[in-house]
């Protein structure tokens, strides 16, 4: 069998997080088997359609590298359409959707509905107060033919409804094995509404059938949909596809992860500074592991480990310090160049002119301790403005004010005399400071701790011979004179 899998967004604004692994996963299964993974526009919904959507989509996806082998593509801003099975884009064919559903009226598998807005609102209060399931009551299923005829002859508003069968459906999901559902508790569902567009239930079907999808993966919220979906592959005559549902993705309350949470679109996390490669590999463990004893996953590693057999069943929780560690190890792996261009527009965006030779040197220096790419913008600021601190952040452990009043003179006057070819190189800078502190018989801590928090401002930080190196000898000078007066006053 061919393998051909699909991810079919709604232009209604973001990428979700959820969507981003549903289509993932989609582009892992086809890699994997050397099939075909699509790209189809789901726009049915008109009340729900946010224009600039679908280009958005398709940006963000092609920021992850997910992009479609077939459907529509983004060239210079613009969607246009690619593939001979294409295109891909709802709307574009309700004509299509139209005649499906006519032909199962034909045959007796589905009707027209004319009952009003209002009268399916009483209905639905009516079951509600009886406490009933809220369905349908197949009044216009008896309508005669003479009757609907000249209804539809009057341009009367109206419906094309599926006629639920009799019985039980079944299906085996690839995840979740095999799910039966009985048809009494599935409403008769609108295939064509009154605008003409279709439900997503006809379209779904009509188009992963025309486009010869051969597994659907998506999110359990469509479980129960799916016996409609089943039914209609029946009546049409059509082999159904593999089905697979995806868990949940649940804020750490154990909740459905949503937009009232906190951010999870994707654009959000990659304009936060997230890599496109950690958010892939930490969405693409949101529910399954290779590997108990591996955290990091290169795309193809994904691919050839990928198995819908082992995704769990049970809700993934978003972790995000995970995220943070993750992308962390993805930046300590880039070069120092690779970094600067990743961390520019941040800088831009922020309106930060930074020297070339500085930030090189800030992103070697401050790359194993960095999480988001958009930490530069504050970071770049402790490299360009003096620190300011409190005096007694200077002295060492049990050592006093006069100490390190003597170390950093010590320190400024070593630096000043230094070789200046030993600035280029962080491992010349700290053989020769070191070198400097053994021959005078003074301990580590006592020089290089006051040193540092001269040079950054802070407790915490890169080491003192990593600061002077990306600072340079003057700016290095100027701050330990700025500690000896602070500490001197």
């Amino acid at each position: 069998m061919s393998i051909r899998t699909r991810f079919a967004p709604s232009p209604t604004g973001y990428l979700h997080i959820g969507s981003l692994r549903t289509c993932l996963y989609n582009v892992l299964l086809a890699r994997q088997q050397g099939g075909t993974f699509l790209l189809r526009i789901e726009d049915t919904d008109r009340e729900r359609y946010v224009p600039g959507a679908v280009e958005s989509l398709l940006s963000t996806l092609f920021r992850v590298g997910l992009a479609p082998d077939e459907g529509p593509k983004l060239e210079g801003g613009v969607v246009v359409q690619s593939g001979d099975l294409g295109p891909y884009i709802q709307s574009e064919r309700l004509p299509l959707y139209l005649e499906y559903a006519e032909s199962l009226v034909a045959q007796g598998s589905a009707y027209y509905c004319f009952c009003s807005s209002e009268r399916l609102d009483s209905l639905r209060k009516q079951q509600e107060i009886a406490k009933l399931p809220t369905k349908y009551d197949r009044r216009c299923l008896s309508l005669s033919k003479e009757e609907t005829s000249l209804r539809l002859s009057a341009n009367e508003p109206h419906v094309i409804r599926l006629r639920m069968p009799d019985g039980e459906t079944s299906f085996d999901d690839a995840i979740r094995g095999q799910i039966t559902i009985q048809n009494a508790e599935i409403d008769d569902q609108v295939l064509m509404k009154s605008d003409g567009f279709p439900t997503y239930h006809l379209a779904v079907v009509v188009d992963d059938h025309l486009m010869k999808i051969s597994h659907v993966i998506r999110g359990e919220e469509w479980i129960s949909s799916t016996p409609k979906h089943v039914i209609l592959y029946r009546l049409f005559g059509w082999d159904a596809p593999v089905f697979a549902h995806l868990p949940l993705i649940l804020n750490p309350d154990k909740s459905k992860l949503s937009k009232r949470q906190g951010d999870v679109a994707v654009e959000d996390f990659l304009d936060k500074g997230y890599l496109p490669e950690a958010l892939i590999n930490f969405v693409a463990l949101l529910g399954f592991n290779p590997k108990a004893d591996q955290e990091l996953y290169s795309i193809n590693e994904l691919t050839e480990a990928f198995d819908l057999s082992k995704i769990n069943k049970s809700g993934a929780v978003f972790d995000t310090a995970k995220l943070d560690w993750m992308n962390g190890q993805y930046i300590m792996k880039k070069t120092p160049e690779e970094l600067v261009g990743l961390v520019m527009p941040f800088l831009e965006r922020a309106g930060k002119s930074v020297e070339p030779m500085l930030i090189k040197r800030i992103c070697s220096v401050e790359r194993p301790r960095m999480t988001r790419l958009s930490e530069i913008v504050d970071l770049v600021d402790g490299y360009r403005v003096l620190p300011t601190f409190d005096p007694q952040l200077l002295i060492w452990k049990k050592a006093d004010v006069n100490d390190a009043l003597r170390s950093l003179k010590g320190v400024r006057g070593h630096l000043t005399s230094m070789d200046p070819k030993i600035w280029e190189d962080v491992g010349l800078i700290e053989a020769s400071l070191k070198e400097y502190i053994e021959a005078n018989g003074l301990q580590n801590g006592n020089v290089l701790w006051p040193m540092r928090v001269a040079l950054s401002g802070r407790s915490s930080s890169p080491s003192p011979f990593e600061l002077a190196w990306a600072l340079g000898l003057e700016e290095t000078l100027r701050r330990l004179e700025s500690a000896v007066n602070a500490i001197s006053s």
